[in-house]
């Protein structure tokens, strides 16, 4: 039975199309044309080295405290594939406990119809504001959009996210949403945006942390929903997992009258001894703790503890379709700890924006065209978008072989574009096959590549080609052709050796 369909054989559905309907960052190009202009921003550069280089390290060192690193790598990565593989089993168990715990199930097949259930619960509240907990899957929906276009107004209370919202951007990391800003530049921001800013505002971190925290205090106080997502959700026992470093999510999670949660069907553990295995493996690969400051369970409504009313919104959004891929379906496992992205050299460089989509970095290059599909010039550039060095597969705590998935992916990008009666790509590799099918031929494109060095490769490299060779050139330099190719070397030294051997069929350059 599918994520989707588990309820009551429900059949599942990606929003529009095969698959879900994610929102592209909106006016973001394809991964190229925007790396090159993250590239050339250097104070980006300098921003995301210093963070990513700062997390690794320390991250490093907490896993390096933990001789059975590997084994608890291995038993998440063994839980994860069991639950996936019983999915539909696992749903229906969490949807019982919630019930009975006094909680209410909603199920999305994509992302419009999560916003929808939760715009109605929020109105249904009475609440004409809610104050929300970090949740990436708030951000594949677009959940703050719809619930503008409702009339509620949406509040982050996570620190960076809240720097993200106030500056009008996009978040940029995983774990860390405004890791391209500095702390001047979050000052600046907080001058501008924030009414109850205090005068002489310094970019002292524990001074931005206050103000943050006194502009926030009231909308804890006043509102009456919450929004979370979830890092867990328990089918046991239908409790919700979240954790945290701040302890906004507590508040988000206890004041408000009515709590509404909107958690990935993948999202889902079977035991409490399940999660034992993660709350040992997520805070190491993510923030470099020991143990997360704040852990916060809840189970259904407790009459006079936390909300009266308590909603679990559970969406697929193209998760039923990842599932059915037996390659790309381990990029479900996925935890959210951001530990690839901080070890990616292309993250590292191009920044989260460049990925066009909430998920950034190597995660978001797997993830993301399989949640979205690859119909997008987006989506299809996302899994090239990775130099295959591996870093991202050695860091990960749940054993995604994200190389592997990027691999698989490219294949269906290529096998896509075979089906196009006009393909430049195609068009190159057939000229090219035809050289190498004769000897005769081969010499000759031997020799007017020599040739043509002359003209486009006198340094040594060839920076600009005409179409379609341009794509390469586009990025990065070719080697130009050397002066003599082997065959002309071979002949020249070697002429009378070489006489007779093969029929002139002679091997290759």
């Amino acid at each position: 039975m599918t994520a989707a369909g588990a309820r009551r054989g429900r059949p599942a559905a990606g929003g529009q199309g095969p698959h879900g309907s994610m929102p592209t960052y909106l006016g973001m190009p394809a991964f190229p044309e925007a790396a090159r202009a993250a590239l050339a921003d250097s104070q980006l550069r300098r921003n995301l080295a210093h963070a990513t280089h700062t997390i690794r390290e320390k991250r490093a060192r907490a896993v390096a405290e933990l001789d059975d690193w590997e084994r608890l790598r291995q038993a998440a990565k063994a839980i994860k594939d069991h639950t996936l593989a019983h999915l539909g089993t696992y749903l229906l168990r969490l949807e019982e406990n919630v019930t009975r715990a006094g909680g209410h199930v909603h199920w999305a097949r994509d992302a419009a119809e999560a916003n929808a259930v939760v715009a109605r619960l929020a109105r249904g509240a009475g609440a004409d504001t809610v104050v929300k907990v970090k949740s990436m899957a708030t951000q594949e929906t677009g959940l703050n959009e719809a619930l503008a276009a409702a009339g509620v107004t949406a509040i982050e209370t996570d620190l960076a996210e809240l720097i993200v919202q106030l500056g009008h951007d996009l978040p940029s990391h995983i774990l860390v949403p405004a890791i391209h800003r500095n702390r001047a530049e979050i000052r600046e921001i907080f001058r501008r945006e924030m009414p109850d800013a205090p005068a002489g505002l310094t970019d002292d971190p524990p001074r931005l942390t206050a103000a943050a925290r006194t502009h926030l205090r009231q909308a804890f106080l006043s509102a009456k929903a919450g929004i979370s997502g979830a890092n867990f959700a328990i089918a046991d026992t239908g409790s919700l997992v979240v954790v945290e470093s701040e302890g906004n999510g507590r508040m988000c999670v206890t004041l408000p009258e009515t709590l509404i949660s909107v958690v990935g069907v993948e999202k889902v553990l079977p035991s409490w001894r399940d999660l034992e295995v993660f709350l040992a493996l997520l805070p190491r690969s993510s923030t470099a703790e020991r143990m997360n400051p704040y852990t916060s369970v809840w189970t259904g409504v407790t009459p006079g503890d936390g909300p009266r009313e308590f909603h679990l919104v559970l969406v697929d959004n193209g998760r039923t379709d990842t599932l059915a891929d037996p390659v790309g379906r381990q990029a479900l496992r996925c935890i959210r700890c951001s530990a690839c992205l901080n070890v990616c050299p292309v993250y590292e460089r191009a920044g989260g924006h460049a990925y066009g989509s909430p998920y950034p970095g190597p995660i978001g290059a797997i993830l993301s065209p399989q949640l979205r599909g690859i119909a997008d010039p987006v989506d299809a550039s996302l899994p090239f978008a990775s130099s295959l060095c591996g870093a991202c597969y050695e860091v990960c705590p749940v054993a995604i072989n994200i190389p592997e998935v990027l691999v698989h992916l490219r294949a269906r990008v290529a096998d896509g574009k075979r089906k196009k009666i006009i393909s430049s790509e195609r068009a190159v590799f057939q000229a090219s096959g035809w050289v190498l099918r004769s000897p005769w031929r081969l010499r000759a494109a031997q020799r007017a590549g020599a040739a043509g060095r002359r003209l486009a490769g006198r340094s040594g490299r060839i920076r600009r080609l005409p179409p379609p060779l341009s794509g390469w050139t586009d990025t990065r330099d070719a080697p130009a052709p050397p002066p003599e190719s082997f065959r002309a070397w071979w002949a020249r030294t070697r002429g009378g050796a070489s006489r007779g051997r093969g029929n002139g069929q002679d091997g290759g350059s």
